[in-house]
């Protein structure tokens, strides 16, 4: 049925998506479990594909511990096989929801993990794009073993370009996306900070009744710390926060920046972080059910920006083929296994 994966024995389903499957198999030949993540060309369209071409070009670039890695590539007529890290912990929300409560220092040393990763791929010039705790998995049941997935809006950039194409997480997305005046690495750095209120409190910084509520509340970085919620925790904490949720991109820290700052070098508090179970339940609810239509690059129609949104496609477009055209010419960077 799956020619390529002669070496491999499919177990069970983990995960499906619209034109593809993740699957749980053990190699043969070593006994090691992988997740396989099988795309089906056909359902998946030219768009899809080109857009799955970029996160395997990320994805055959990087290995770091807090980064669920590819293992392999495996082409076939008509499916694409990519043979990735098996986590088993899940997605970092659904622990929270499951355990109720972390505490600072759990938080923190989330957080930590989570620069080190994007301090990593910005070095690399790479730019996420799309944080949000869904695509934060643990690797095991340790509760602060986090890594980063989900590379498909990812995008390398270079420090003479900006980035202009509206994606991300409307929770999550920075306002300089919003606002369409070209951005670059520094929005991964206001997803940390949304990442980071959310896990100390259990509700985002920017909440609203709709999407324009929500946005216009982003674009003004209105947001703040309520009692008696944010009482028992830390001024260091709230630092880290306000230095990262800034609406001038070049004033926010950058991943090395906030990887020095106190709270994440120096927090010890244990104590733990009194959620309101109210709103925990109320935003995971209203995530939970609209999880498969808050991606921003589907939802033009919705985040209305001054200009023309083709030109802007098109632009963007003109980057990624000047992109390949650059990569064509580099020297191969050896194995993705």
């Amino acid at each position: 049925m799956h020619d390529g994966l002669e070496k491999f024995e499919l177990k069970e389903q983990l995960g499906r998506g619209a034109f593809s499957v993740v699957r749980r198999a053990i190699r043969r030949d070593t006994n090691e479990e992988v997740a396989i993540k099988i795309i089906d060309r056909v359902k998946a369209g030219d768009t899809e594909q080109k857009r799955l071409q970029t996160e395997i070009a990320i994805l055959q670039k990087v290995k770091h511990p807090n980064i669920v890695s590819m293992r392999e590539l495996i082409d076939s007529p008509r499916h694409l096989y990519l043979v990735m890290d098996l986590v088993k912990g899940g997605e970092l929300f659904d622990k929270i929801v499951d355990k109720g409560q972390y505490t600072e220092k759990d938080a923190s040393t989330i957080i930590i993990k989570m620069l080190d990763a994007l301090n990593y791929l910005h070095s690399m010039g790479i730019a996420h794009r799309d944080l949000k705790p869904e695509n934060l998995l643990l690797k095991d049941t340790d509760d602060t073993e986090v890594m980063i997935s989900d590379f498909g809006l990812s995008k390398v950039v270079n420090y003479d370009s900006m980035m202009k194409t509206a994606c991300g997480t409307p929770y999550y997305v920075a306002p300089e996306v919003l606002g369409a005046t070209g951005y670059s690495k520094e929005v991964d750095l206001w997803s940390v900070g949304v990442i980071a209120y959310l896990l100390l409190c259990g509700f985002p910084p920017f909440y609203g009744d709709n999407l324009p509520e929500v946005f216009e509340q982003i674009m003004s970085a209105d947001f703040e710390f309520p009692s008696p919620y944010w009482d028992n925790i830390s001024n260091d904490a709230k630092d880290f926060i306000s230095k990262l949720l800034v609406l001038d991109p070049m004033r926010r820290m950058s991943a090395p920046q906030a990887m020095n700052h106190s709270w994440v070098k120096n927090c010890t508090s244990t104590q733990s972080l009194k959620y309101d179970s109210a709103k925990f339940k109320l935003y995971d609810s209203f995530r939970r059910s609209r999880k498969s239509d808050l991606n921003l690059n589907e939802k033009m129609t919705t985040l209305k920006v001054d200009g023309d949104d083709d030109d802007e496609q098109q632009e963007d477009s003109k980057e990624e083929e000047e992109e390949r055209e650059d990569e064509e010419t580099q020297p191969e960077d050896g194995s993705s296994e």
